[in-house]
């Protein structure tokens, strides 16, 4: 009887032996490990929960489990999903600009594009979030505050060089004020609070982030980042509504790492393709304020390309590495 010390270790002619050609075909030998590179409770993370299940409902043999490992605004999630072994045990979640950006501005154990992109799942404009009270009513009231307090306005985001931290500069940029006072946090649930208690003047999230304490008359959005406004948000103007040409967003979706087998890939693509048209996704989704834009495969691709594209000639003008 062959040892496990053989069956780990042991030689190509040993490894295609009838009695392990017994081990199960994928997805059932193990749990499949979804990564979220960001703290539970988030839009990636509640994106990710959401549609998981669906998911592996399209693949007999499938079970899953979610795992958050947060920290350095996604990176270490991202290098544990990049550095797994391509064997369809171990996907993840991730969120573009932020996946694009993390490799630009300081050193990564992972390339951008060289993963296996499965599908973007949801699209979610940027904005400004404020509380009830705050005296800041309109991003006119946001410029004149920046003119009169150089420096001092302060704002949270998930994280330096996140989506939200680039919506900010671009914001800044085509308002032409001075920079913000910046606090990074390392996803929109511990930022949240914060915003809440008085802690910062104003949070750079996205709108789908904190809708629910906006219908509870808790916090304000002062404008969204939308090329048009949401259906979530429709007494919310855009920012070119507002005379700002901005229009930022992040978007949400499902990786693995380089080199997955096709018919690993191909089965996943199917059973997201599955899960996205589902009708209690969708109406789950809505109800969770999660503006959905399935995208899957190379149709995924090639958004993250054309992210990496714009990422990369925004660098060259005005760097974000500091924050």
């Amino acid at each position: 009887m062959l040892n496990r010390r053989l069956l780990l270790g042991g030689s190509p002619a040993l490894l295609a032996t009838p009695a392990l050609s017994q081990v199960p075909a994928w997805p059932q030998e193990r749990p499949v490990e979804v990564i979220i590179p960001f703290p539970a409770g988030g839009g990636v993370d509640v994106m990710a929960r959401l549609i998981m299940p669906i998911v592996a409902a399209q693949v007999p043999g499938m079970r899953h489990i979610v795992t958050n490992r947060s920290g350095a605004a996604g990176q270490i999630g991202l290098e544990a999903i990049f550095n797994a072994a391509p064997d369809g045990y171990t996907i993840g979640a991730t969120t573009l600009p932020a996946h694009n950006a993390i490799p630009m501005e300081r050193p990564a154990r992972f390339r951008a594009m060289d993963f296996t992109f499965l599908a973007n799942v949801v699209e979610d404009a940027n904005c400004f979030y404020v509380r009830a009270d705050s005296p800041l009513r309109s991003l006119a009231d946001v410029v004149a505050a920046a003119r009169a307090r150089p420096r001092q306005l302060t704002y949270g985001t998930t994280g330096v060089g996140s989506d939200d931290h680039l919506f900010m500069l671009n914001f800044e940029q085509r308002a032409g004020i001075p920079p913000l006072v910046h606090v990074p946090f390392p996803g929109a649930a511990p930022l949240i609070p914060q915003l809440i208690g008085g802690h910062m003047d104003l949070a750079a999230i996205n709108v789908g982030d904190a809708l629910q304490l906006k219908r509870e008359g808790r916090l304000r959005i002062l404008a969204q980042a939308a090329e048009a406004r949401s259906e979530e948000a429709a007494d919310v103007p855009t920012f070119r509504e507002e005379g700002f040409d901005v229009v930022n967003g992040a978007a949400r979706g499902l990786v693995a790492p380089p080199g997955l087998p096709a018919p690993i890939t191909q089965r996943l693509n199917g059973a997201l393709a599955v899960a996205l048209r589902d009708s209690d996704f969708i109406r789950e989704a809505r109800r969770l304020f999660m503006p959905l834009r399935p995208l899957v495969g190379d149709d995924y691709r090639s958004m993250a390309q054309r992210t990496e594209d714009q990422l990369r000639t925004l660098w060259q003008s005005r760097p974000w590495r500091d924050g």
